[in-house]
């Protein structure tokens, strides 16, 4: 069973920066393309940053030249380095595997909590 646990989030100004981790388990985590997703209440959960199985990365325009997703396969971690944090930047955010032709996303970890003041 996968299994996903988000850690690093918090609360800060804007400007600030914050390191997200996520520790994923019950995958072949080195084949998978990894992103994070982010979530706000009545809006649908949102990729915004996405990671190959060979490091090629991807980001939406919002987050381009501010955010770096990176991957350790050694230790199945997925990072995302968040820079010059915006508020609309605020939300959940969740790591989570890219759905594949041999990946169906059917379990997310609990997310971890961004929140950016101005």
């Amino acid at each position: 069973q996968v299994q996903l646990v988000e850690s690093g989030g918090g609360s800060v100004e804007a400007g600030a920066s914050l390191r997200l981790s996520c520790k994923a388990s019950g995958m072949q985590f080195s084949i998978n393309a990894m992103g994070w997703y982010r979530r706000v209440p009545g809006k649908q959960r949102e990729l915004v940053a996405a990671v190959t199985s060979v490091g090629t990365t991807k980001y939406v325009d919002s987050v381009k030249g501010r955010f770096t997703i990176s991957r350790d396969n050694a230790e199945n971690l997925v990072y995302l380095q968040m820079n010059n944090l915006r508020p609309e930047d605020t939300a959940v955010y969740y790591c989570n595997a890219l759905p594949s032709s041999w990946y169906r996303v059917e379990y997310w970890g609990q997310g971890t909590q961004v929140t950016v003041s101005s």
